[in-house]
């Protein structure tokens, strides 16, 4: 749902435009603010002071500047660089309003930002007409940057849409393969932050963290693939079965192939390797030490860890300091050796992420 502001909110009626008089002659303030409104112009401010100029913009935005250039304390070649310093690309236009006639005057007020020069005494119809020409040019600018704006935020705002859209539908995904293996889909999100535990450890970004915190609950997702009479069996698989339950990697891989986007990319290489391990003795190709993607390795431990401190249809759930034993004896043969001290170091962070998520007690009462 969009948030911005309605359009009518954005003044680009030049005649509501916001004009600031900056001379340090009362008399020509005066004049100039009685011209203005006389023509129409409902929102016209002055200062004596060329000091209060930047202040003075910083408050109301000004839509046009018309600006003197002998001023005491401050020159009008002074007051621009101040409003270039403090507007930067958002300067106004200024209209340089003096009694210097001379070409180089003219030319230095231009380069140094002044969009139009009018010299003193001018004729009223003149200075009006320049006024409405810088006036409607600002308003023109200033009402296509604001569409911009809006269709920036749509975009903004549909991308993110989308991008939650995918983690739903990925999430969604993640639990149903963990449903088919009898979990109450509490697994998925134990590992996934797990992994983070482990990634930012590893001096993973903040962006990368959170990828891999969206990515690793498909891990499993080619368990959908596996027969019910393999995944559900509660004693242990024989060759011919074990081989079998072996190809969920693949086919989770092949399930989240052929997307482009930096999660899809991550939950693929996740659902390929998580299995793979250090010493190379790992599936589905048996890779080896730094050939297996960190994501995958990150993965291995988190998923594994949680394995063995959950129930599953073939045991128990172990103790965690019996999985913590086994972690530290596969210490550069299954998993990545420094990945495994960062594990063991956050212990603390893992254990209360086990605790706050554990599977709810059945009751065994009728």
């Amino acid at each position: 749902m969009l948030t911005l502001a309605p359009e009518h909110e954005i003044n680009t009626d030049p005649e509501h435009a916001h004009i600031l008089v900056v001379d340090d002659e009362p008399a020509n303030v005066k004049l100039l603010e009685q011209i203005l409104r006389g023509m129409g112009f409902v929102n016209v401010a002055s200062t004596l002071d060329a000091r209060e100029v930047v202040d003075l913009y910083r408050r109301h935005a000004h839509d046009l500047i018309i600006l003197d250039l002998n001023m005491p304390q401050l020159d009008g070649f002074a007051v621009m660089q101040q409003l270039r310093e403090a507007a930067g690309d958002g300067l106004p236009p200024i209209l340089v309003l003096t009694a210097q006639h001379a070409q180089s005057w003219r030319q230095r007020a231009l380069d140094e930002g002044a969009r139009d020069f009018v010299t003193k005494p001018f004729y009223t119809d003149e200075l009006i007409a320049r006024v409405r020409n810088l006036l409607d040019a600002h308003m023109a600018q200033k009402y296509m940057r604001h569409q911009n704006e809006i269709l920036e935020e749509k975009v903004r705002q549909r991308s993110r849409a989308l991008h939650d859209t995918r983690l739903k539908v990925i999430r969604h995904l993640g639990r149903a393969a963990e449903y088919r293996d009898n979990e109450t889909g509490l697994h998925i999100i134990r590992m996934s932050k797990i992994s983070v535990v482990v990634a930012q450890a590893a001096g993973l970004d903040r962006n990368a963290c959170d990828l891999l915190l969206n990515a690793a609950p498909m891990h499993d997702i080619g368990k959908i693939g596996i027969p019910d009479h393999i995944l559900l069996k509660p004693g242990k698989l024989d060759a011919r079965e074990w081989e079998i339950m072996k190809t969920h990697a693949q086919i989770g891989a092949d399930i989240l192939s052929d997307d482009d986007s930096d999660l899809m990319i991550m939950a693929h290489e996740i659902a390929l390797t998580h299995h793979e391990k250090w010493d190379g003795s790992g599936y589905p190709n048996g890779l080896r030490g730094r050939d297996i993607p960190l994501a995958g390795r990150i993965t291995a431990l988190a998923d594994v860890f949680d394995a063995l401190t959950s129930v599953r249809p073939y045991k128990q759930a172990w103790p965690v300091e019996r999985a913590v034993e086994l972690i530290k004896n596969e210490r550069g043969r299954h998993f990545d050796p420094q990945l495994a001290d960062y594990f063991i170091d956050g212990l603390p962070r893992i254990v209360e992420i086990i605790e706050k998520y554990a599977e709810p007690e059945v009751s065994t009462h009728g």
